[in-house]
């Protein structure tokens, strides 16, 4: 190959894999970062995982609005911001729960962070101590954006980008047999307009209850981002969690889920037209 020709190889390895840190890091919203230690006992907590290159301010908003319905909150700080070994991740994830004190914990994973969250359930004893798990745009069976990372640079160089893509041994390990290990019950979130998570439909487990939020408001305009901004995703993620979700949620159900999203109870709808201030519903 002429020094041209891998000068351009290695151009484009690196734009691919800017391009989807950049993609993967979507949905930065400001508000409260990790809550650490034990909760206050009674309280069943919630452990909110933030995605590939994500901070505790990424899940903010989401954060702040179950804390809102008085739910004690913990947003686990991934080693790396989840972009190593996603096994490390999982690893974190387990002393976040541990540190708790709780006996049964919910939890809610967006994009990468619901990998990291069915790594910790693989073990049979830690499923049986998760009550319920909320992902967000999780990439469970993987997604091209990853994949095309992964064919540029190669597994020495990609880390959590390669597990990420379809057909990697993690996720080939995580979805053989039941991918919905018995214990908790599973909700899978998603956005016919992800442009992240490609194809969206990836985001389905078998098992889960598969909700596609334009089958809740046909009229959602949601990107990957807005799954944990989005009154209309924050309300399916506070009812799931509540366990008052309407099985299965439908248009007639969107104009509460949205008010539940946006305030701290089911309120009367909002004005029409009203709508998330990134443009989802």
């Amino acid at each position: 190959m002429s020094p041209r020709r891998r000068a351009l190889v290695a151009a484009l390895a690196v734009a691919v894999v800017l391009g989807a840190v950049a993609a993967l890091a979507v949905g930065v919203a400001r508000g409260p970062g990790a809550g650490l230690g034990p909760v206050a006992p009674g309280g069943t907590p919630v452990l909110v995982v933030p995605g590939y290159n994500g901070s505790p301010e990424s899940v903010g908003t989401l954060a702040a609005r179950l804390r809102s319905a008085g739910r004690p909150v913990v947003v686990v700080d991934l080693p790396d911001r989840a972009t190593g070994d996603l096994r490390a991740s999982a690893t974190a994830l387990a002393a976040a729960v541990d540190r708790t004190g709780a006996a049964r914990v919910d939890l809610v994973g967006y994009s990468a962070g619901g990998v990291v969250i069915r790594l910790w359930l693989a073990d049979p004893a830690r499923a049986l101590r998760a009550r319920r798990v909320v992902l967000l745009g999780t990439p469970n069976h993987g997604t091209e954006l990853a994949g095309g990372a992964a064919a540029a640079l190669g597994p020495g160089l990609c880390a959590s980008i390669c597990q990420l893509a379809p057909g990697s041994g993690l996720l080939a390990e995580l979805n053989r047999g039941d991918e919905t290990p018995p214990g908790p019950k599973f909700f899978s979130i998603w956005t016919a307009q992800d442009q992240t998570v490609i194809p969206p439909a990836t985001a389905t487990l078998e098992g889960a209850a598969n909700l596609r939020v334009q089958d809740v408001c046909p009229s959602a305009r949601l990107g990957h981002g807005d799954l944990v901004t989005s009154p209309l995703a924050l309300g399916l993620v506070v009812e799931a969690l509540d366990g008052t979700l309407p099985d299965p949620p439908g248009p007639a159900d969107c104009a509460a889920l949205r008010a539940t999203g946006a305030t701290s109870g089911r309120a009367p709808a909002p004005p029409a037209g009203a709508g998330s201030p990134g443009g989802g519903a």
